[in-house]
């Protein structure tokens, strides 16, 4: 015995997690992966992933996420602005609708040469506290979520078709109701809700570090242009929004000007004020 008290080889694996535990903490910041942590120690992923959750009784996915969490935590504790509280977790707080969404899935540009050709779209109008949402989803992840008029129903279902003139199309208005149940009425979240983006590689970048937004929150397009990595690029970061066209779960309605006017929104102004007061209102 060692002077743990441990076995040699479990002294070994102790120091080993020891280790991990140490770089994890040191460098949770930049959201190590697990092959990141794996090579600190010198071990394969699978048998760190293994050897790890022996020993810690959670994952090392797992364990980064709690040491993220708390950090936001006290940082909006010490009521640090909602940017530096992003930029410096990695990971937002636990709003209902930034919970659904945990997956993208981006479209390669063979895809959107083929403009939804093989793609089978199901779409459906369903009502929603904030309008009526028209809604598209293929077997990779939702494509499609608008908020109409009911006058502009048709005109909104064309449109979609013509976005994807080579998918096959099936109208299902229950399947729009759940999906619309899922993000509106609190529920929880179940299987995960999964999106397949079509954009430039500048804009994916963009909604996905929308997705670093608590529910709620707010943050300018400049703070917002700092968040995805270019922040010379404001007018770009905005005209990316005006493309987004995944409303809600892509939360886009959370990005303000810089002198605290609530700024334009795809779906009417009046909409966006709803939903951000919606989202405090049901925050956890």
């Amino acid at each position: 015995m060692g002077e743990t008290g441990l076995a040699p080889e479990r002294q070994a694996a102790y120091a080993t997690i020891a280790r991990a535990i140490a770089f994890i903490r040191a460098n949770a910041r930049r959201q190590p992966s697990l092959a990141d942590v794996a090579r600190h120690v010198g071990l394969s992923d699978y048998h760190f992933q293994r050897l790890f959750s022996e020993w810690a009784g959670i994952s090392p996915k797992r364990f980064l996420q709690y040491l993220t969490k708390e950090h936001a935590r006290r940082l909006l504790a010490e009521s640090r602005d909602v940017l530096n509280v992003a930029l410096e977790s990695g990971l937002s707080g636990a709003g209902r609708l930034h919970d659904l969404m945990v997956a993208c899935e981006a479209m390669t540009p063979g895809e959107m040469r083929a403009q939804g050709a093989g793609l089978s779209i199901r779409h459906g109008f369903a009502e929603t506290p904030l309008g009526t949402l028209l809604a598209g989803e293929t077997e990779r992840g939702i494509c499609h979520l608008h908020f109409v008029e009911a006058a502009s129903e048709q005109g909104a279902e064309d449109r979609l078709r013509q976005d994807w003139p080579r998918a096959a199309f099936q109208r299902d208005d229950d399947a729009a109701g759940r999906l619309a149940g899922r993000m509106f009425a609190g529920a929880a979240p179940g299987r995960p809700l999964r999106l397949l983006l079509r954009g430039t590689n500048f804009q994916i970048k963009v909604w996905e570090a929308l997705l670093r937004i608590p529910a709620g929150r707010v943050l300018s397009y400049g703070s917002l242009a700092q968040l995805a990595g270019a922040p010379r690029a404001p007018r770009a970061v905005g005209s990316a929004l005006a493309m987004n066209g995944i409303a809600v779960l892509i939360p886009c309605h959370r990005v303000i000007r810089g002198n605290g006017e609530s700024g334009e929104y795809r779906w009417g102004a009046s909409r966006k004020a709803a939903l951000l007061a919606w989202e405090q209102a049901n925050r956890p």
